[in-house]
């Protein structure tokens, strides 16, 4: 199965949130109007990178990533990568390797000292990333707004 990874565009969005469903299953559906205007805003921010995989011409996974400019480490950047999801149907078949080493390399292309991202609880997210080459070296905390 040949995988094609590549920057988002604005014909992409329908099936981004057909796969962001696919992560939060518990989420409303967003309105494409909504849609549309995050869109907009999202591509205009700089160093904002959404990938997406594709196989036989259909989006089957996705990353979000963000290079942060930092004060920190001689002035390199921070890549940040959130909202990774591979299609069901798709997984174990390459699709995550290829989006996490293609922010890898984004990174390395801006610049950035680290690639960093949080991680779901789960052993088998964590057997993913570590076979990725991420090491699990900081304990994430977070705190969800109403």
């Amino acid at each position: 199965m040949k995988i094609n990874v590549r920057p988002a565009d604005e014909a992409d969005v329908s099936a981004l949130l057909a796969l962001y469903s696919e992560l939060n299953p518990d989420d409303a559906p967003l309105p494409q109007s909504s849609a549309d205007a995050i869109w907009a805003a999202i591509s205009r921010q700089q160093g904002r990178t959404i990938l997406v995989a594709e196989a036989a011409g259909t989006l089957v996974g996705t990353a979000d990533c963000i290079v942060l400019p930092n004060l920190t480490r001689g002035g390199r950047a921070i890549l940040f990568v959130e909202n990774v999801v591979v299609s069901g149907s798709f997984q174990r078949r390459g699709v995550g390797r290829q989006l996490m080493e293609t922010a890898v390399r984004l990174g390395e292309s801006e610049g950035c000292y680290k690639v960093q991202l949080l991680a779901a609880d789960d052993e088998y997210v964590h057997t993913f990333y570590k076979a990725c080459g991420f090491q699990a070296l900081a304990e994430g905390f977070r705190r969800y707004l109403p």
